[in-house]
Formats: structure tokens, C-alpha cells, sequence
């Protein structure tokens, strides 16, 4: 199973089932567009999932298609993937387009298991590795937390 930094389990939880808050409601990137590098869209930020042991925002739940929540496909993507965040727009880099185009998740069934296969899958580092650095955001007009 993966661990954190501080070697406890994960604690991975959706920011609206925590006491987690934004200092800045402009900084809340949930309900924004997701674009890719073309420019194209892929879905919306639904939910942020964060690591309660950690204090930080890890992933985002990216919905797509459906109707009216009904039939939509979900994905989680690591923060790190954010290549920029304007207006009402969230852009991720290129190697995140591994991750959509892998297999969805089950929203209940987030685990150690679906976040090492999101990382797989994605290129980047695993947040709970003794080498990562949170990305920080300086293209952005906000953060994700």
C-alpha cells in the first residue's frame, strides 16, 4: 500500500466531505472547463480530492460526457498535470492525456491501488514519494489550494 511522506497510510478524501476550505472562494477550480494542450475540451473539474494527513489537494475528478450527471466517465488526475488556470478554464499538460485515456475509475474505490495506476499512467511522481515537490502554479491566475 502507498504511504506518505510520513510514512502513514493514505488519507485520501473529496474536499467537500472535509473541514478544508479556500481562503479565496476565486481559488476553487471545481465546476471549470478542462482543456488539453490543443486547447480542446475534455471535461470539468467535478471534484478535488486532497490527503488529509498531507493538508494538500492531490488529484482532480475530471467528468465528461453524460447528461445531467447521468452516464458521465470520471477520471483523476494529479494536481501536477495543471499547466494553467484562467477564468473559468483549467489546462493540463500533454502527458496527463495518458491518464483519459485509460481506463475510469470507481468514484467509491479510490485507493492506494487507483492512485499508484493514475501515476502510472500520467508520468509524473507520486505525491507520496520522498523526492516530490507539490508543483507550484506560476503561470496560473490562481491555484488549486
Amino acid at each position: 500500500m502507498a504511504k506518505t511522506k510520513n510514512g502513514e497510510k493514505l488519507m485520501m478524501v473529496r474536499m467537500r466531505d472535509s473541514s478544508m476550505t479556500f481562503v479565496n472562494s476565486d481559488q476553487d477550480i471545481r465546476g471549470h472547463k478542462v482543456v488539453n494542450h490543443n486547447q480542446e475540451v475534455i471535461g470539468k473539474v467535478k471534484e478535488l480530492f486532497l490527503d488529509q494527513s498531507e493538508g494538500i489537494i492531490c488529484f482532480l475528478e475530471i467528468s465528461s460526457g453524460g447528461f445531467l450527471g447521468l452516464g458521465e466517465t470520471k477520471f483523476l488526475v494529479p494536481v501536477d498535470a495543471i499547466a494553467d488556470v484562467k477564468n473559468d478554464e483549467v489546462r493540463i499538460g500533454h502527458p496527463c492525456q495518458r491518464v483519459l485515456r485509460s481506463s475510469s475509475y470507481a468514484p467509491e474505490l479510490v485507493d492506494a491501488r487507483v492512485l499508484t495506476d493514475v501515476y502510472d499512467h500520467s508520468e509524473y511522481i507520486p505525491y507520496w514519494a520522498a523526492d516530490y515537490t507539490y508543483p507550484s502554479f506560476p503561470n496560473s491566475t490562481q491555484s488549486p489550494g
